[in-house]
């Protein structure tokens, strides 16, 4: 996969705004299949940065009602930060 398969878009929070400003750490959203070293690449190659750290948090389907007695799933996401 190359670096704009592994990498999905930027996550834009209020809580990844104080972290970025904070800690210079940023949130993005990945591809379920990418490992971590594989993010970390992506990342150096795409923002020009030196990435000391991947932490992933695989995030699980939600159970949404779209329709009365009808349940949908809502998508599966892998969030590195």
């Amino acid at each position: 996969m190359n670096a704009f398969e592994v990498i999905k878009t930027v996550r834009l929070t209020e809580k990844g705004t104080r972290q970025g400003e904070k800690f210079n750490q940023y949130t993005v959203v990945a591809d379920r299949r990418a490992n971590k070293t594989e993010i970390r690449k992506a990342v150096q190659e795409l923002f020009k940065v030196k990435v000391t750290k991947v932490n992933t948090l695989n995030v699980a389907a939600n159970c949404a009602v779209s329709a009365p007695r009808r349940p949908a799933r809502l998508p599966v996401g892998k969030k590195p930060s």
